[in-house]
């Protein structure tokens, strides 16, 4: 028996929702990760982390993060389209108290402007608040404009923090993006 989704469709078809990953979840979440840094940052990634990618390693390790995750508040969903998982969202709390950060917010290309994007990113939000959570931060790559324009349209802003990543070719740098959640509608 299967349990019903925790955040049913926020559109009008039935065929759409957000759920908390669960086991089994990992090679879907890991399938959709090859294929999305496959497609969209496949300019942007050095070909060997790409070329090298392990599909049964990122599977464990997502298959822990869903199984044995740290803490309560290190939570994967995934957002499904009839029983398929199309996309995923991983959130872990921050460094400081009342911060949440949103890992990786994957959607397959081929399932995007749907709005699972959207769908999640609510759904991580509206879990963050009800665990108290007032901030929320994110990194982009600085030349992901489709992230940023996403994450803008939300209500998301830049920082002013940038950090950058050792990737065995080109380094990559990544800007921080958050959100205050001070409000009923968590923003």
């Amino acid at each position: 028996m299967t349990s019903p989704p925790l955040f049913p469709r926020l559109t009008g078809s039935a065929d759409v929702s957000v759920r908390p990953a669960r086991r089994g979840d990992g090679a879907a979440v890991a399938r959709v990760q090859a294929v999305t840094w496959r497609t969209a940052f496949r300019a942007v990634l050095p070909p060997a982390v790409l070329d090298g990618w392990d599909d049964a390693a990122v599977t464990a390790t997502w298959e822990a993060a869903v199984s044995t995750p740290p803490s309560p508040a290190h939570r994967v969903l995934v957002a499904l389209e009839r029983d398929e998982v199309v996309g995923f969202a991983a959130t872990v709390p921050g460094e400081e108290p009342g911060v949440a950060e949103l890992g990786p917010l994957l959607v397959e290309p081929r399932w995007g402007r749907r709005g699972h994007g959207s769908r999640l990113l609510a759904a991580a939000t509206d879990l963050a608040v009800a665990d108290g959570v007032r901030s929320m931060r994110v990194w982009l790559l600085e030349s992901d404009r489709v992230s940023e324009g996403f994450f803008e349209s939300a209500g998301w802003a830049a920082d002013g923090w940038a950090r950058t990543l050792e990737t065995g070719g080109e380094p990559l740098r990544e800007v921080r993006w958050h959100v205050e959640l001070d409000g009923e509608d968590g923003r």
